[in-house]
């Protein structure tokens, strides 16, 4: 069975995946967030938003394999099936499914061995950080910011990130929530655990630095006392792929060491 050759993928990860391959001539259609890589968005067709696709535009292009992410994403996927396209949908929570879903698409565009080593040059990355934060004895608790109305704390794999880094997430308990809704928290949540530093990075939305500085039920927190408050490119850190190794985890270290 021949590799696809008309690939169009739904979010970002893919996207930047496949260029890193060079395998990028696969590409016939991207998503409007596309940030990576940045000639991307001008040399491809921008064909979904992430909820929403436009699926007349999506069947002109005459893919043979449609990518996406997330239960989110499930109704557009159904309504791709039911006009007959493939469609594969990703459903990576940690660390070690974002790595196992990028040598999945690595081996179903013929690149075994260039995205196993892209791959195993990230995990060597990861233990070495990992090791690095074993041997600390004082991590900063972190308090992670996905939203703000209602507020939601991190996905599995920024969890992880954050403890990678050096930090301490302190909503970790909350990590094996798959879904959004069961990681909502409430301002008093944060209040009682305190975090040294806030990391806002808000999906589809700049932070609201003011919110995040003058929310009442905060004020006394270690965060806001001392002013360590960050925020960080969702496109770095919210994508499940590429992006989190090479730039998410290294700046989330750096906000971390820089208390």
């Amino acid at each position: 069975m021949s590799a696809p050759e008309r690939i169009i993928c739904l979010t970002e990860e893919p996207t930047e995946l496949l260029y890193l391959l060079g395998e990028e001539d696969r590409i016939v259609g991207i998503s409007a967030y596309t940030v990576r890589p940045p000639h991307a968005k001008k040399e491809k067709p921008k064909v979904s938003a992430f909820i929403s696709g436009n699926i007349k535009k999506i069947e002109s292009l005459k893919p043979d394999l449609i990518i996406g992410f997330s239960d989110i994403q499930g109704q557009l996927a159904k309504d791709l099936i039911q006009r007959g396209l493939n469609v594969l949908i990703f459903n990576q929570r940690s660390i070690a499914e974002i790595f196992s879903n990028m040598i999945i698409l690595g081996n179903i565009v013929g690149k075994n061995k260039e995205v196993t080593a892209l791959v195993d040059s990230w995990k060597r990355e990861v233990d070495s950080l990992q090791e690095s934060a074993n041997r600390l004895s004082d991590k900063p608790g972190v308090f992670f910011q996905e939203w703000d109305e209602p507020i939601i704390t991190g996905i599995k794999w920024v969890s992880e990130a954050i403890e990678i880094a050096g930090g301490r997430d302190v909503f970790s308990h909350l990590q094996d929530e798959k879904l959004a809704k069961n990681r909502i928290i409430q301002a008093n949540d944060v209040a009682e655990k305190n975090p040294d530093m806030i990391v806002g990075c808000w999906c589809g939305k700049p932070m609201n630095w003011d919110w995040v500085r003058n929310k009442p039920e905060w004020q006394s927190t270690t965060a806001i006392q001392k002013d360590k408050i960050f925020e960080l490119d969702p496109s770095i850190i919210l994508q499940p792929g590429p992006a989190l190794f090479l730039e998410g985890i290294p700046k989330l270290k750096e906000i971390i060491t820089s208390r």
